[in-house]
């Protein structure tokens, strides 16, 4: 069986033949190359964050605060990367991280995305604000793993008929997204007075769901699609949940829970002690809070308060192969990759993607290999240090 470091070796060798990818190898490059493809709007969609982004450059921030220490002669002839997250088998400590509207860098958004991941076996997280219903995406996917994203709307029944369908159609575990009950300030949206949604893009499994239609008198068509808009608009999120109200998961979701957007301490005590199995250290991709604490900084407080009790996924800036390594060395068990993906779909659809997937594997494998790790378990706190010019943690 080929592993993912594999991808290196057949990248040489097809340059025997003068072949190159087709896509840049640092992920980090790929953003530049999306900006010039896409339309101002769309790309400034997925790359903007709050007010003066000053969060996303926290989230990266974070990352260069530690520095790997390689270890010598360990026996890594054998490096296995993969992991059970939640109850779902891994090929790596890798899943998708849920985007919406993704048709906006590409026709095909979730469905192309889907192919992709179902072919390296990596989970992917649907959006609940996806381009394409759930069932369509989940077709798509085939026999791969495939986890759901909830808005938690306003309309209880219209959140219970999501869940119902997600489970219908073959998702396995629920992430609940916490931080987005409304839009946050973001200039490079407003600046281009551009909201997807409001374009009737990110709506299909709104537009699509019985209780939705019920609510508006029928089938959404180009007749009424104004109407429903408003009502997505009057129904998307809810600022007035409380912790009291995570009952309600249970009661429609059997499966395993991880609430997402989670970075206090106090608040991963609170999902552990209402039963929750997991939760992501996130603050959205900087997206929601301007000013927020950098996600990585987040992570060994949450890891110290219930790493013992409930899974601890990590999202927010990661880039690199080396960026995945120091999450898991401060005690994440998986992360979830976001940005570089959206931008693989726009500059190559499912193919770029896959190209996405397959360099953040393969450099994760050789990372963890050469700093003499034998697999993600045995990335623990002791494999870091502190930059030289980094504050005390």
């Amino acid at each position: 069986m080929s592993k993912p470091a594999d991808f290196q070796n057949e990248i040489y060798l097809n340059g025997l033949a003068d072949q190159r990818p087709p896509l840049p190898t640092d992920l980090t490059a790929l953003e530049e190359l999306a900006a010039a493809r896409l339309s101002a709007r769309a790309f400034g969609y997925v790359a903007g964050s709050a007010g003066t982004e000053a969060t996303a450059r926290a989230n990266r921030a974070a990352f260069d605060r530690w520095r790997i220490v390689p270890r010598m002669l360990r026996d890594v002839s054998s490096c296995d990367l993969a992991v059970d997250v939640l109850g779902t088998a891994l090929p790596a400590p890798v899943l998708l991280g849920p985007i919406g509207v993704l048709s906006i860098l590409h026709p095909e958004g979730e469905l192309a995305v889907a192919r992709a991941a179902a072919a390296l076996g990596v989970p992917m997280v649907l959006s609940s604000a996806a381009s394409h219903d759930m069932e369509a995406v989940a077709a798509a996917s085939g026999a791969g793993p495939r986890w759901f994203q909830l808005y938690w709307s306003k309309d209880r029944d219209l959140a219970a008929s999501f869940l119902e369908r997600a489970k219908k159609a073959g998702y396995t575990a629920l992430v609940v997204t916490l931080d987005t009950f409304t839009m946050a300030w973001r200039p490079r949206d407003l600046d281009g007075a551009y909201l997807p949604f409001l374009r009737g893009i990110g709506t299909a499994n709104y537009f699509s769901d019985p209780v939705f239609q019920r609510a508006i008198g029928g089938p959404v068509t180009p007749d009424n699609q104004g109407m429903a808009v408003l009502h997505w608009v009057a129904n998307f999120g809810n600022p007035a949940l409380t912790w009291d109200d995570l009952t309600f998961l249970r009661e429609h979701w059997d499966g395993p829970i991880a609430l997402k957007g989670i970075l206090h301490p106090d608040d991963a005590r609170r999902a552990a002690d209402a039963g929750m199995d997991g939760v992501v250290v996130s603050n959205h991709g900087g997206r929601q809070v301007d000013g927020s604490v950098g996600a990585l900084d987040a992570l060994p407080g949450v890891v110290e308060a219930v790493g013992d009790r409930l899974t601890v996924l990590f999202d927010s800036g990661v880039r690199t192969g080396a960026d995945v390594v120091k999450a898991l060395a401060l005690g994440a068990r998986a992360v979830l990759l976001a940005r570089p993906y959206a931008y693989g779909l726009a500059l190559g659809g499912e193919a770029g993607v896959r190209h996405v997937l397959r360099c953040l594997m393969a450099e994760l494998q050789l990372t963890l290999t050469l700093a003499g790790l034998a697999g993600p378990g045995e990335a623990g706190q002791e494999v870091l240090t502190p930059a030289p010019w980094a504050p005390a943690h």
